[in-house]
């Protein structure tokens, strides 16, 4: 747990020091930089104070966690169906999206049941949603309303409720070292029974012994490499000569600010590789991963702002529109983040013969 509060204190401090820098640069008018550029980083670094004080304030407790992200889910997924509208035939089948298929998931992560939460919405929910307002009897736009509808469920709840799922993963408990790298040939069968408990990271019944101040910084981790994916591929955007990736979606994603913002967090990630319950090369490779799935997302909400003809999500987080504008990112990037933690877990050996129920 000192590793995990020592990595909070440690972002609390940088975040500190950003403040410093940018309060002296907003001083400083003659310093040649483009006040616009100053101000949009007073903003995301008075953003990022918001999420990392709320983080720091719930980690104690999974169960604290899980709540605070199902809240955050619900109010994105309401700007996200706020922003598509809407038939009074869809109304009930909203309902049941909002009151009982979003709490549920986070339920299913809260008491780890995988192979529920894994399903219940892209499988249950989603045949539900176009049954529902089929049964309105409304047939106008029907494909479009139903696609929107699952497509908010989708990216919102599913995909968010990824990342308070990385608390509940069978991390070993151990000395802070990480486990051992992928076996590149399963070993045979006697090998197999023979390997001490203490080498598998298994306790009686072969169910790990979890070491929740893991989960913690691996979840901070992740976290943290979100945000900084977004904030570095941001500052090398800013560069001469750019070239725009997508001009008539997202103007200001260029490929210089996106290979290097991955480039930069790469090499951070590798530096925090004591934080992950990866060897140092896999938390650079996870790192990649993040940086850019964590611009995927950006992109595609992007793009669902300009077909609805808006420029923010909402006006809840100030300088950075609703709450989605400032969680897109995590939105695509948790569940791949998550699901290539448990296959390293699963070929390393430490979740053993776990049964996700």
């Amino acid at each position: 747990m000192e590793r995990t509060w020592g990595l909070v204190l440690g972002i609390l401090v940088l975040l500190s020091a950003a403040t410093g820098v940018v309060q002296f640069l907003k001083r400083r008018r003659e310093s040649g930089i483009d006040p616009a550029i100053v101000e949009n980083c007073w903003r995301r670094v008075r953003a990022w104070w918001y999420l990392w004080l709320v983080l720091a304030a719930a980690i104690w407790s999974q169960t604290v966690t899980v709540l605070l992200f199902g809240l955050i889910s619900f109010w994105a997924l309401r700007e996200f169906i706020t922003l598509t509208p809407t038939r009074p035939g869809d109304h009930r089948t909203l309902f049941w999206v909002f009151f009982l298929w979003t709490p549920l998931q986070f339920i299913l992560v809260g008491i780890q049941r995988y192979g529920l939460y894994s399903i219940v919405i892209p499988v249950y929910a989603f045949l539900f949603i176009p049954a529902g307002i089929a049964m309105s009897g409304d047939s106008k736009r029907f494909l479009e309303r139903t696609a929107k509808i699952q497509a908010g469920l989708l990216i919102c709840v599913y995909c968010l409720s990824y990342a308070p799922a990385l608390l509940m993963l069978p991390l070993p408990r151990d000395a802070g070292q990480p486990l051992a790298p992928f076996p590149l040939e399963k070993p045979a069968e006697k090998q197999e029974t023979e390997r001490p408990e203490a080498e598998t990271g298994a306790t009686p019944g072969n169910r790990p012994e979890r070491d929740p101040s893991r989960n913690a910084r691996l979840l901070f981790f992740f976290l943290l490499m979100v945000q900084l994916s977004d904030a570095l591929q941001y500052v090398w955007a800013q560069i001469p000569s750019k070239h725009v990736i997508v001009p008539t979606i997202n103007p200001t994603k260029t490929w210089e600010g996106f290979l290097g913002g991955t480039v930069s967090v790469t090499l951070l990630g590798t530096a925090l590789w004591w934080a992950t319950p990866f060897p140092y090369w896999l938390a650079a490779a996870m790192s990649a991963v993040i940086a850019i799935m964590a611009f995927a997302g950006s992109i595609t909400m992007s793009a669902i702002k300009r077909d609805r003809g808006v420029k923010d999500y909402g006006t809840l987080v100030e300088g950075h529109g609703g709450v989605l504008d400032r969680i897109d990112s995590i939105c695509f990037a948790a569940p791949v983040f998550f699901h290539f933690t448990m296959y390293y877990l699963i070929r390393s050996g430490a979740m053993g013969t776990i049964q996700w129920e």
